[in-house]
């Protein structure tokens, strides 16, 4: 063989392993990418971070395709929100996946609800019957950047935990990322100031974690019972409400139908602001950007503009 074109063929193999990017230290997927955001903001460069859930879908109803098993197949870690949001459809890909870290006694597996005050936990046995109602509490927390400033802390304990020699570039990370928020909290709580003490209506119950964190109370929900659509008689119940009370807004996730939101909003008449929940993220969006855009439709509601 010609020695210059062995060195050639040599040299262009080199060049095209130094051009791919460098395997991440830790494989992380999420099941929804409020908590992809939080796991990249720990994990930095150390880290690849995958979101099972697009960003148009409801994270109740997840369709459990086999590419989604695919990426379980080769993570390190698993990051599940729990209390029973994902059990329609992650059960079945973790099983797909034939990846035994990731299982729920897996090294890998993270249920990230354990780091978190929850609320709405029922005080009595509930059944289907009762609607979607989570045994546990309620799972929509990452409303409330105070929980995902837990849930990051124990994110990173975990991921110190699978990958100890970079536990150092993990707690800086959390450091900065733990005084950014807490100085963006408080702009936004005195941005919101004027949501205090006000009477709102909500799609379904996302809200109770928002609502702690910003003290605004949910008197009615346009779903009857949870994830039940609305029905007639109980949107009138609900319009009756709303005059009554004068709601200052209606709030609803931008992955429900939104027809029966815009006649109540209407018909009241209140803002509808259209919330991102826990999928509604653009590329590349960062946690702390998400609340904020969650903070700025709020507001653009306060001043009386739905979205």
């Amino acid at each position: 063989m010609n020695p210059l074109r062995s060195l050639a063929a040599l040299s262009a193999a080199l060049c095209v392993l130094l051009s791919l990017p460098a395997r991440a230290d830790l494989r992380v997927v999420a099941t929804l990418p409020d908590l992809a955001a939080l796991a990249k903001a720990v994990g930095g460069d150390h880290v690849q971070v995958t979101a099972l859930a697009l960003s148009t879908q409801d994270p109740h109803f997840v369709d459990a395709k086999p590419n989604l098993a695919l990426e379980l197949n080769r993570a390190d870690m698993l990051l599940a929100i729990g209390l029973e949001l994902e059990v329609g459809w992650l059960p079945t890909l973790q099983n797909g996946a034939r990846n035994p870290r990731i299982l729920i006694n897996g090294a890998g597996y993270l249920d990230v609800s354990q780091f978190v005050q929850k609320l709405e936990v029922p005080a009595v046995p509930m059944d289907r019957s009762n609607g979607d109602v989570h045994p546990g509490g309620n799972p929509h927390f990452l409303y409330d950047p105070r929980a995902g400033l837990a849930v990051a802390k124990g994110i990173a304990e975990r991921m110190i935990t699978l990958d100890a020699k970079n536990a150092d570039a993990y707690r800086a990370n959390l450091a900065r990322f733990t005084d950014e928020m807490q100085k963006a909290m408080g702009g936004w709580q005195k941005r919101l100031e004027g949501l205090k003490g006000q009477p709102v209506i909500a799609y379904h119950r996302t809200t109770a974690y928002l609502s702690n964190w910003l003290g605004f109370e949910v008197f009615a929900y346009l779903e009857p019972k949870p994830g039940i659509p609305p029905t007639p008689a109980h949107v009138v119940e609900v319009l009756a409400q709303g005059r009554q009370r004068k709601a200052r807004l209606l709030l609803q996730e931008e992955y429900y139908p939104s027809t029966t939101s815009k006649l109540v909003s209407q018909k009241i008449p209140t803002p509808l602001v259209l919330m991102p929940g826990g999928t509604n993220f653009r590329a590349g969006e960062t946690y702390l950007q998400h609340i904020e855009d969650v903070v700025k439709r709020l507001e653009k509601g306060l001043q009386g503009k739905g979205t």
